[in-house]
């Protein structure tokens, strides 16, 4: 294996080049890593010389320039797909006793999930509305810019070594039957019923580049903005805010916060401890 040439006395010289790279990713295919947390893309750029028995930088950025399919293996490197069915449940038991109550009020509701990945968190809200009798009353849009996991969340089938934590997450979370009501399971995978899916509009969106998605009643966007630098966050979280009808809600995950953003004021809070605020009016 190739050694990586990078040590404590020229890291200066690495972080010019990781720097290097997401702009040249930027200017060769549009997709716009420059802000995110540099801890995380540093440790992502690192693993992936490793993988790919290379020494530096350098290198990774010609090879990722010049080759397509090269790329897109580093782009899911980059990619931020860590999930699970009911992740946090105590997130949605306060999802289902303080949001499902205003959602009850709509006649009709849209729902944004922002960075859904491989989509079990959006199978979870699914299973959470169809159980509170809303699934048919709105459309819910599921995004995320990795192509690869969207594919993925769409087919709705999964590896089944995984279901007993999601059935504990399902129970934790104040699921009102069991988990494998929902799904059939067939050759080691569990596949989720098509009832669910209907109600599921999976598209490519990218939060750092694209504009405003739709106007939506609530926005999930867990674990994603700890990712980012502060000005992107502060970017998407206003993305967020021209997002929201007036009274609108956004869920974030349990280390993120609006404090200290410019859109503070936007927002009250309905769960601190869940991160759960609602659009001021006016």
């Amino acid at each position: 294996m190739t050694q990586i040439n990078y040590n404590s006395s020229n890291v200066d010289l690495l972080n010019i080049e990781i720097q290097l790279l997401m702009e040249a990713i930027f200017l060769r295919y549009g997709y716009d890593f420059r802000n995110y947390s540099k801890a995380h893309i540093k440790r992502r750029v690192l693993h992936r010389l490793v993988l790919s028995n290379l020494s530096s930088v350098t290198q990774l950025q010609d090879m990722v320039l010049r080759d397509r399919g090269f790329f897109n293996e580093f782009l899911d490197d980059l990619s931020i797909n860590v999930t699970e069915m009911f992740r946090d449940p105590e997130f949605y038991k306060s999802l289902r006793e303080n949001i499902i109550p205003k959602l009850r009020t709509y006649a009709y509701f849209k729902i944004w999930h922002a960075g859904c990945s491989t989509g079990e968190e959006v199978y979870s809200l699914a299973i959470l509305l169809k159980e509170e009798g809303l699934l048919d009353r709105c459309q819910v849009y599921a995004t995320d810019f990795n192509r690869k996991v969207l594919s993925t969340a769409k087919e709705g089938v999964y590896q089944k070594n995984e279901i007993e934590q999601y059935e504990r997450n399902y129970q934790l979370s104040g699921g009102l039957h069991k988990l494998s009501d929902y799904y059939k399971s067939r050759y080691g995978s569990i596949i989720f019923d098509k009832e669910l899916s209907n109600k599921i509009v999976f598209a490519d969106h990218n939060l750092v580049i694209d504009k405003v998605f739709a106007d939506v009643n609530l926005i999930l966007c867990r674990n994603v903005l700890i990712y980012f630098e502060k000005n992107l966050q502060d970017n998407v979280i206003g993305l967020f805010y021209e997002s929201l009808v007036p009274s609108g809600i956004l869920c974030l995950g349990t280390k993120e916060s609006i404090k200290f953003s410019r859109h503070e004021n936007f927002f009250e809070a309905i769960d601190t401890k869940q991160k759960i605020y609602k659009k001021k009016i006016g």
